[in-house]
């Protein structure tokens, strides 16, 4: 594992999401060098597949939580990712 990779997994989905977003807009504006962009992107790469993480295991635990059907306090099942 890259030490960039180690970087981003100590993110949150809102700090990666929003350095995300600031990669992109200067990707969109053209701002920087063509090495500058490649590395942008690389980055924004690495961001991405974290928020895709984040998000996958999010689904997972609300997906864990079950209402039964005559009501009454939720279910949580053994399933795990």
């Amino acid at each position: 594992m890259t030490e960039t990779t180690n970087v981003v997994d100590a993110l949150s989905f809102e700090e990666a999401l929003a350095e995300l977003e600031q990669i992109v807009g200067r990707l969109e504006s053209g701002q920087g060098s063509l090495d500058d962009a490649i590395m942008a992107y690389e980055r924004g790469s690495e961001l991405k597949k974290h928020c895709q993480k984040k998000l996958d295991e999010a689904r997972m635990k609300v997906e864990k939580i079950r209402l039964p059907e005559g009501g009454g306090a939720p279910e949580t099942s053994d399933f795990e990712s």
